[in-house]
């Protein structure tokens, strides 16, 4: 049986903006803990935590790594999750792991862009969360101000636990809030703070708030129970202070997250059953298996590794449990102990212990092992996209590949082909993000990509009813080739019910059939009589029809919203074949398309920017008079943000993020939705057009 029970574990996300502290703690961790021997640092490309080469050439975490060690009693599984906005996915995966989120503050920058989305998030995942004041060892601190900031943010469930004695260099140690003692150079008096913290700590419970006001104090046994429930409940947010690069303050925070971080088996946890049922998850090593996997890494040395959180049952080397969503189950070849990069052979995992295996095509991120359907994290959608091509020529298959790994780690980058503009479309967080990824590709696998600016997937269509024909007729000897096509064409908005318009006897009183096609939103409506076109021939007509809808009119853009009335039509009893009517069939759509005025259609998508308070009015200025955007109000996103919403146009905002980045000192944050295809501007159209005209004219 494990060692380790469910109530003594404790599952902690590192999570902050980016600089903060957050590896340093980590390696800070292992070396207190004894769990590793020699001293790490990030500056010098040692840390344990950053062991991926992009990582020490940038000096800052890429992907969430996770260590181990044991401290009081309990053993820690601690996740140290990237710290800029570009990698929020790896944080927000750990958070789908762990119990308890530490927030970790830079206490010379303080509350900083990302401080405030993984706040956020880990709220969202309804983890316990705590407040990490880092590098106190630093210089320009001031710390009322970075207090009064905290509780802004935070609120003033953010309470100090502990108070630190000077700052910068003279930072010399910590004075614990509940058993207060006057030292000389505290930043804070601590005695001030004990009564209020007391308050605090008993209101989470009835009996001990009343035995509080009857002038009993709770017992050492029961004030790291009442403080855990606080956390639990979101009525405490722990503050604690630390120099994790000189020591001061460590061994009070590792004792503090021993005593109050959430155990494993506190948080309620639901999942789904195969007839869609909700159940509640307990940390039960007797109970049926529910394993998640969390994070998903491609090693070049065993292939790929699945991190998994046990959330019940026990997990056995060699086993074969079900997995959600396929008819086989999945046989566990052999489970890991995880530390940053090494794995360590262990023959069991139970509910809170984290594992990893390996070699397993069968299991991505957010797939559950077990009966039940743990629920799937939510991810940002990636905003930033790129056509790529590979470097060298012939270099396509192995790109695809790569680019596929890229994508199965990280759920923020995603690859896809658009059928329309032919381009391979690499999209992630930011341009940061990609440039990363770029390197990645290059280092493990030996492929470089040629970059640019991804091609605005326009559609064409039509505006008012027009009619057209068109003659095909070939003579070369034997056989010839003849088919002659007359159309009507009529405008069709997206959302029209294609059976009611085609069976409206006013329009079409001769009407034979009619098909629809949802992908144009195409309707094509056969009301010939008298045979001058055999039925037989109908299929190649349609044929046509699409190929010149694919390849477009007018930009080389697909045709969409229109309905096609073929209602009349020549042959010959010799030379009309199939070929003939699918070519007569393209010259008809053409010369009549041209006749009913045509014109371009351009993505609309729902815009969300999140910004300062004091940004809003330079956003909205921006997004209307130079995005041609629409403004649909702003709303209050809380912490002095607020969010601007508005339509805009796709093609004013692939390069939004250094916009908002330089607009908003990279406080911004946006989101995008598709909404639907609107009519281009007929100056903007014309620009498009001649430009689709000149590249005609070069190839």
């Amino acid at each position: 049986m494990s060692k380790y029970s469910p109530e003594n574990i404790r599952n902690i996300v590192l999570c902050g903006h980016g600089g903060s502290g957050k590896t340093t703690l980590a390696d800070a961790f292992l070396n207190a803990s004894g769990k590793v021997k020699r001293q790490a640092s990030v500056d010098d490309g040692t840390s344990i935590c950053d062991f991926d080469d992009e990582e020490k050439a940038h000096k800052y975490t890429i992907e969430t790594s996770c260590i181990n060690f044991d401290w009081a009693g309990k053993h820690f599984d601690v996740f140290d999750s990237p710290g800029y906005p570009d990698f929020i996915g790896g944080a927000i995966s750990a958070m789908g792991a762990s119990d308890v989120a530490a927030i970790v503050v830079n206490a010379s920058a303080g509350i900083e862009v990302n401080t405030r989305r993984v706040f956020a998030e880990a709220k969202k995942a309804g983890l316990g969360r705590m407040v990490i004041i880092a590098k106190m060892d630093g210089d320009n601190i001031e710390f009322d101000s970075l207090m009064d900031s905290i509780h802004g943010v935070f609120g003033q469930e953010a309470t100090l636990f502990n108070v630190p004695v000077g700052h910068g260099a003279n930072f010399k140690g910590v004075v614990d809030v509940l058993k207060p003692t006057d030292v000389e150079g505290a930043l804070v008096d601590p005695n001030s703070l004990h009564e209020s913290l007391i308050e605090a700590i008993v209101s989470v419970d009835d009996a001990a708030m009343e035995r509080y006001f009857e002038g009993e104090l709770p017992s050492d046994e029961e004030m790291p129970k009442l403080i855990a429930k606080g956390v639990k409940e979101e009525a405490l947010i722990p503050v604690f202070c630390v120099s994790a690069k000189t020591g001061v303050g460590l061994k009070e925070l590792m004792d503090a997250l021993a005593a109050y971080a959430l155990p494993a088996n506190v948080l309620p946890r639901t999942a789904t059953n195969a007839e869609g049922e909700t159940v509640d998850v307990v940390a039960d090593p007797e109970g049926p298996v529910v394993a998640q996997v969390f994070k998903t890494r491609v090693d070049p040395f065993v292939q790929k590794i699945n991190y998994l959180r046990v959330f019940s049952g026990t997990l056995k080397t060699g086993m074969t449990v079900p997995l959600v969503g396929s008819r086989k189950g999945f046989k566990i070849a052999q489970l890991f102990e995880v530390q940053a990069n090494e794995l360590t052979p262990i023959d069991e995992a139970t509910p809170g212990m984290i594992v990893a295996v390996t070699k397993t095509d069968e299991l991505h991120t957010c797939v559950t092992l077990g009966d039940y359907a743990m629920p799937e994290f939510t991810f940002p959608t990636p905003m930033v996209g790129l056509a790529a091509f590979p470097k060298s020529r012939g270099d396509e298959a192995k790109v695809s590949i790569a680019l596929g790994k890229l994508a199965e780690e990280d759920p923020t980058f995603k690859v896809e082909r658009n059928e329309q503009t032919k381009q391979l479309v690499i999209t992630g967080m930011s341009d940061l993000h990609l440039q990363v990824l770029q390197e990645r590709l290059k280092r493990r696998d030996k492929v470089e990509l040629d970059t640019r600016e991804q091609k605005i997937p326009y559609r064409e269509t039509i505006q008012q009813k027009a009619e057209g024909s068109y003659r095909h007729k070939k003579q070369s000897g034997g056989a010839g080739q003849f088919g002659e096509v007359h159309i009507r064409m009529y405008p069709f908005p997206s959302g029209t019910d294609p059976e009611e318009f085609a069976t409206d006897k006013g329009r079409f009183p001769s009407l034979k059939d009619w098909k629809y096609f949802p992908k144009n939103n195409f309707l094509l409506v056969d009301t010939v009589v008298g045979g001058t076109i055999p039925s037989n021939f109908m299929p190649a007509i349609e044929k046509g029809f699409l190929d010149r809808m694919e390849s477009g009119v007018i930009a080389g853009y697909q045709v969409q919203d229109l309905c096609i009335e073929v209602h009349f039509g020549k042959y010959h009893p010799v030379d009309s074949n199939e070929q003939a009517f699918r070519t007569a069939a393209k010259g008809a759509f053409k010369e009549t398309f041209t006749k009913a005025r045509p014109a371009l259609l351009e993505p609309i998508v729902n815009l969300d920017v999140t910004i300062p308070v004091d940004k809003v009015g330079d956003v909205n200025s921006d997004v209307v008079a130079a995005r041609r955007g629409r403004p649909l109000g702003v709303e209050d996103a809380g912490g002095g943000f607020q969010t601007v919403k508005a339509e805009v146009p796709f093609s004013e905002i692939t390069t939004y993020s250094r916009t908002l980045a330089s607009m908003t000192g990279g406080q911004g944050s946006y989101s995008i939705e598709f909404a639907r295809y609107d009519v281009v501007p007929g100056n903007i159209q014309s620009e498009i057009i001649a430009k689709a005209d000149l590249k005609e004219e070069e190839e």
